[in-house]
């Protein structure tokens, strides 16, 4: 990269001229003379001008820099419409020398300027004439395109070094220039990957593009309802069962994949059915590289790097996550960066608990915490049931002194508005429950049956409050086959050889009358088998509503209530 002395030292060449050089041509212009400068204007704005013509009139104008005022805003603006990016190395090195001039001297095209790199962001559109009618759409096969991005960025760093209050200019218009999502996948996949590079070497900016292109994914997300997302999927896969119905025998299957050096690569396509799914899929997959790669230095977590991450993010989820209602995926961000480290899961959780429990906090977000809690205990894979006890611990003892405090009172009745985000908790250590049961019992079988006699659920459930009639059903009856269980070997007082059935209470509940509560369980049980699991309202309770009860746990066997 040239230095900054290099741009203004660079020794002048020989360049066309109209009638002189070109101050003389902008002193012309400034008493009334406009000829030569409208022939000016022409030559710069030729869309079959050469390299050696642009190096030349950029040689001219370097130099000249300290006559381009305000009031040669339309000049300046023909000089950044230049196709300069594609051009030969020389050009773009001639170009960045006379953007760094130009800010240098002239701060008042400062925006112009940045508004013109931010441009380059995403691929450059072409038209495609199909049926006369023009399509404009992104040029995806553009094989320079890195090497275009890697330009930009060095022009972005050019102009920050020579203005250093650029990065306050610089966020409205990376904003404004972000593109629509119905733009192509393409299109919205470079700007992101842009964006996250304007952090590295601007770093004051990183809490704010993050919140920038979150905020963005979550209206992608609100907008795609999971239940649109799984119809679109079913769909798909049904054409594709169809589809080789019809071409088996007719085709040899070995002969639909293509194969690329030593790779074989499939046929089939691992795209997301439905379209919207598949943008916030790609957008999804740029910011955990992301995060992953600020995390990781040489392949191993630095501890520093993630924490002043770690806490952009969860300012970031306080301000756009926990208000937003029915965003199923993009709170995935937070559970991602939880996973490099147990300390940062159990300070998640601990900046949970405190949303949670602190009533000067709107109620909803206090729900919202309580069931991200829930969400997160339950189907983290990566934090231990030592955590987990811990957490339950302190949500049950909640709980009971919540109870203390309502049974006697005047509030003491189920009502969803009054004790929102009560029925949240309840519903988070059902959930965790119904998850993690088969850890909670491993390893001590007897102390851990003990263990969750003694947070004494029977009293949650048969308080005033009546938590099991706001819950969602599927949460509870879950919940009820598990304890049901569990309270039969409490009666019964069972031999110990006779405990290992209880490894998995629901080899015992195959048994049970099909027209009892939970003979939807089918002798299974939910497995933790993801990293992370749902969000909360991936299994909406209602806690928000009592009437608008929806979703379920995954791999649970419930339909989605209607």
């Amino acid at each position: 990269m040239l230095g900054g002395d290099e741009f203004i030292s660079s020794p002048p060449r020989k360049t066309v001229r109209f009638g002189g050089t070109l101050t003389d041509i902008l002193l012309k212009y400034d008493k009334g003379e406009t000829t030569d400068f409208e022939l000016l204007k022409h030559q710069l704005s030729d869309p079959d001008i050469k390299d050696a013509q642009i190096i030349n009139w950029l040689h001219e104008f370097r130099a000249s820099v300290a006559y381009l005022t305000k009031e040669l805003e339309q000049l300046v603006s023909i000089l950044l419409k230049l196709p300069w990016l594609r051009r030969s190395r020389e050009v773009v090195e001639e170009y960045l020398g006379f953007l760094g001039n130009l800010v240098s001297a002239q701060t008042v095209h400062l925006r112009p300027c940045l508004r013109m790199i931010v441009s380059h962001f995403v691929p450059p559109r072409i038209t495609i004439r199909e049926d006369d009618v023009d399509i404009s759409d992104s040029d995806d096969d553009d094989e320079n395109l890195s090497e275009n991005f890697n330009t930009c960025h060095r022009a972005l760093q050019t102009v920050a070094r020579y203005v250093p209050s650029t990065p306050q200019f610089l966020m409205p218009i990376l904003v404004e220039n972000f593109p629509f999502i119905n733009k192509s996948e393409r299109t919205l996949e470079c700007y992101v990957h842009n964006l996250l590079r304007v952090t590295v070497y601007l770093p004051t900016l990183r809490l704010q593009i993050l919140e920038l292109i979150i905020e963005k994914l979550l209206k992608l997300d609100v907008s795609t309802p999971q239940q649109d997302i799984e119809d679109a999927e079913e769909t798909a896969n049904n054409s594709d069962s169809e589809e080789k119905s019809t071409e088996e025998g007719l085709f040899d299957m070995e002969e639909d994949e293509e194969r690329k050096g030593n790779k074989v690569v499939s046929s089939s396509s691992d795209r997301m059915a439905h379209p919207l799914a598949e943008r916030l899929d790609i957008l999804m997959t740029i910011l955990f590289s992301y995060i992953k790669d600020v995390c990781h230095v040489d392949g191993k977590l630095d501890i520093n790097n993630t924490k002043d991450l770690y806490r952009d993010l969860v300012s970031v989820f306080d301000k756009l996550i926990l208000p937003t209602h029915a965003s199923c995926h993009v709170q995935y961000f937070m559970f991602y960066i939880c996973s490099f480290k147990l300390g940062l899961a159990e300070a998640f959780l601990d900046h949970l608990w405190k949303k949670l429990h602190d009533p000067n906090n709107p109620s909803v977000i206090r729900q919202t915490a309580g069931s991200y809690i829930g969400s997160f205990l339950a189907r983290a894979k990566f934090i231990p049931v030592v955590t987990v006890k811990a957490c339950l611990d302190l949500l049950v003892n909640w709980m009971h002194k919540y109870i203390d405090n309502q049974d006697t009172g005047a509030n003491a009745y189920c009502d969803v508005a009054l004790h929102g985000p009560f029925y949240s908790t309840c519903q988070a250590v059902f959930y965790t429950l119904i998850f993690r049961h088969k850890q909670l019992l491993d390893g001590n079988l007897r102390k851990g049956l003990s263990y969750l006699q003694s947070l004494n659920f029977e009293r949650i459930v048969m308080c005033q409050l009546n938590p099991l009639k706001i819950c969602i059903p599927s949460v509870v009856n879950l919940f009820a086959a598990i304890t049901r269980y569990l309270l039969i070997y409490f009666r019964f007082q069972l031999d110990l050889e006779n405990l290992s059935a209880l490894t998995d209470p629901f080899k015992f509940l195959q048994g049970t009358s099909e027209d009892e509560d939970d003979d939807f369980l089918k002798g299974e049980t939910p497995q933790n088998d993801g990293v992370v699991g749902i969000a909360p309202n991936s299994y909406e309770s209602n806690t928000r509503s009592p009437v608008s009860s929806i979703g379920s746990p995954p791999d649970c066997y419930v339909p989605y209530p209607q």
